[in-house]
């Protein structure tokens, strides 16, 4: 079959949204409401992500509130925050729940920057094992003349090192995020 070039790059693409996902789950010392985003609550028999529980909400750096919508639920939500994983220790306070954030000490904030690089590392990988297929796909291709391969190999190639240019970029501002007090 031959290559199409969208579907090489728009499955490049993907690995970088998920590590962007990947990077927002990743707690530097700001609050965020995507810190939150991972999190599923446990509700009348189903999983269900927080916020189509509750309202996330800023309202200090160092200080998330998710105002839950029914107050029944607050209690499996304080759990479902705390069991994250997250570092977080949520106070509840009627249908209000506040989760301080707390400083990252020198070890959680090495600790964080080691995740980011295994993320990198991860997508960059992603990002090869898709350009492996494009370029099996472009070998295979008996309809292709030697020139429109090579071209088309360049091409899939200067994708590739885009891609992982934009990976490498993400991975060093996350780290600073991360290293900045």
């Amino acid at each position: 079959m031959p290559l199409d070039i969208n579907d090489i790059k728009q499955r490049m693409q993907g690995a970088v949204d998920t590590l962007e996902k990947e990077f927002v789950g990743l707690r530097t010392g700001r609050a965020s409401v995507n810190m939150l985003e991972p999190v599923t609550v446990e509700i009348y028999g189903a999983r269900m992500p927080l916020n189509q529980v509750g309202t996330i909400s800023v309202p200090e750096p160092r200080l998330l509130t998710v105002q839950v919508w029914d107050m029944n639920s607050t209690k499996a939500v304080e759990k479902a925050i705390r069991d994250a994983g997250l570092g977080l220790n949520p106070q509840g306070e009627g249908s209000l729940i506040r989760v301080p954030i707390p400083e990252l000490s020198t070890e959680r904030r090495a600790e964080l920057q080691k995740v980011a690089g295994k993320y990198a590392e991860q997508t960059r990988v992603a990002i090869r094992n898709v350009r492996r297929d494009g370029m099996d796909s472009i070998k295979k291709d008996d309809d292709l003349t030697e020139d429109e391969q090579k071209k088309l190999s360049d091409d899939v190639q200067k994708m590739t090192d885009d891609f992982i240019k934009s990976v490498d970029s993400m991975l060093a501002k996350k780290e600073a995020d991360v290293m900045k007090v």
